[in-house]
């Protein structure tokens, strides 16, 4: 075999093996922050870490959260968070204003509590959620879209 060859060869065994590594790392790769928390939903496997400078916090799809509210609503505090008032899902156990970290902070028994918040369309909840995470809070999910994604997916909120 010539020299010319054997260095084909070569440069083409490296390309295959970088390439075969590069999908063989981005097919492996965790959705879920590499997160170990035994309350995680488990419904579709859609549900993702958000990372921001303070720590991490999961998000759920509208099936995800759907699931968990007919299903295992007992498992999480579920808070809605808008301001004003514009209904709610069924088996929230409280609506505290976004903004009111030391009312959030109260109505969770600890720091390890799973907590799901929402709002309307998903701005508020994300906010309280960061907020949460950066009080320590470890098991904060939030609901993007929120009542607005409910109701769109064909849902009824509930007005109390």
């Amino acid at each position: 075999m010539s020299r010319k060859n054997v260095l084909f060869l070569l440069i083409s065994a490296v390309v295959a093996a970088l390439l075969l590594s590069a999908c063989g790392s981005s097919m492996s790769s965790d959705n879920n922050g590499g997160s170990t928390n035994q309350n995680s939903p488990e419904q579709s496997g859609t549900e993702s870490a958000i990372e921001f400078p303070g720590g991490t916090y999961q998000t759920l799809t509208i099936d995800e959260f759907a699931a968990i509210v007919e299903n295992r609503a007992d498992d999480y505090q579920i808070i809605n968070v808008h301001i004003p008032y514009a209904g709610e899902v069924a088996n929230t156990d409280t609506n505290i204003p976004y903004n009111d970290l030391e009312a959030l902070t109260a109505a969770i028994p600890s720091k390890d509590t799973p907590v799901i918040l929402y709002c309307r369309s998903g701005n508020m909840s994300e906010q309280a959620s960061r907020a949460l995470i950066e009080q320590g809070y470890t098991q904060v999910w939030d609901v993007p879209g929120g009542l607005v994604a409910w109701q769109d997916s064909g849902r009824e909120l509930i007005d109390k």
